[in-house]
């Protein structure tokens, strides 16, 4: 990056979501009042086009669309509607363009060069995974584990976590044909009828040294609509499951683990959860309870509104599927082992709760409980003795 170049991280500091609505050809909404904004596009006589609206989050650093449930920030709104914005050309690089839009909704001068263009694929071809190079870790050998520690270190997940799930994450490294390789954390995604077969990959990059987050998403030729990452520090079958948790990434359900060590299964959606990736599971775990810990937003809770829903026409009562958001002012489970509030949250007057210092403060129950035992048992012995 050159010097002087803003990143994402000014970005989503110096704009709002309304600034790049606005710029993409929404217009405010007045009749939905301004505690929660919507912006409407319009046709050429002025009228508003059905289902084309987005309702601003509260701090306007994101938005959603009520029909879809999915939360966009200005980075990613950008990303997905490219078509909205002057500078878009086919073929561009979405990087390229979320920097060309922000820097002139800033009024930043941006260096001319030549724009990168990527000729689209017309044809992916499905998932392969002998298409990579794989790293294991092993929980023998610590030569192994070195490689992972950059990828786990800055989302606070310890070794003894990465022990418990070594089994279903890896390091793969794709090479590409103009020589280039790209290694990332990946989380092998399998269908629920068929765990035995790897249909893709949830992937995470290493964190960039500019602070301005990290590549996540799925590896090429994924089943995205289907697959799911499926992981038990217990090895337990999905025949023989009793309790089943959910989360949007495989970084918040390690977290979840790491501060609650119990041993269940562990689902990873990948991001928003689909109607395939659902109903999947649910065909294969109709004895099992669900415990949806999707982020604490508007966006996760639709998430949970739909799963509720698709649950309910498969026959599912209403008790065996629940939500199962952190407690405190933390947005996801990874926040919440990190300690990391959300301002939003605390906005809102969400309560404050410390997972670590309520863990302190249960050793410290059962360890006052373990000398009372061991007094007990003295104070009979010696009463024997007499």
């Amino acid at each position: 990056m050159r010097e002087g170049e803003l990143t994402y991280d000014d970005f989503l500091r110096r704009l709002n979501i309304q600034d790049v609505l606005i710029d993409a050809g929404y217009h405010l909404n007045r009749r939905d009042g301004l505690r929660y904004p919507s912006y409407v596009r319009l046709d050429s006589e002025g009228r508003r086009i059905r289902n084309d609206k987005f309702i601003v989050t509260q701090q306007g650093k994101c938005c959603f669309k009520p029909q879809q449930q999915k939360s966009y920030n200005i980075i990613s709104f950008i990303k997905e509607h490219p078509h909205f914005f002057a500078e878009y050309r086919a073929g561009v690089s979405s990087d390229r363009l979320v920097n060309l839009v922000c820097n002139r909704l800033l009024n930043q001068p941006v260096a001319d060069r030549d724009t990168r263009i990527i000729q689209p694929k017309r044809d992916v071809k499905p998932f392969d995974m002998a298409d990579y190079d794989i790293h294991h870790f092993n929980p023998q050998d610590r030569a192994t584990q070195k490689k992972f520690y950059p990828f786990f270190k800055h989302r606070g997940i310890d070794l003894y976590t990465q022990y418990a799930f070594h089994r279903n994450f890896c390091l793969a490294t794709k090479h590409r044909e103009n020589g280039m390789k790209y290694t990332n954390l990946a989380f092998p995604l399998t269908v629920p009828k068929d765990t035995e077969q790897v249909v893709g990959l949830e992937e995470r990059g290493r964190p960039r040294m500019d602070g301005s987050g990290s590549y996540k998403g799925k590896a090429e030729g994924s089943n995205s609509s289907q697959g799911l990452w499926i992981a038990s520090p217990a090895q337990t079958p999905l025949a023989n499951a009793r309790h089943i948790y959910w989360f949007e990434s495989a970084y918040d359900a390690m977290a979840e683990y790491q501060i609650n060590p119990v041993k269940n299964v562990y689902v990873s959606t990948g991001g928003t959860p689909t109607k395939g990736q659902i109903k999947g599971m649910l065909e294969e775990t109709r004895q099992a309870n669900h415990y949806l810990g999707f982020d604490k937003d508007e966006a996760g809770r639709g998430f949970v509104k739909n799963f509720k829903a698709i649950a309910k026409e498969m026959g599912f009562a209403d008790f065996t599927v629940q939500s199962y958001h952190p407690l405190g002012q933390y947005k996801d489970w990874n926040d919440a082992l990190l300690g990391k509030r959300d301002q939003r949250l605390i906005d809102q007057g969400e309560i404050d709760f410390d997972y670590f210092e309520f863990a302190k403060a249960q050793e410290a129950e059962r360890q006052q409980e373990q000398e009372r035992k061991q007094q007990e048992k003295e104070e009979r012995t010696s009463g024997f003795r007499r």
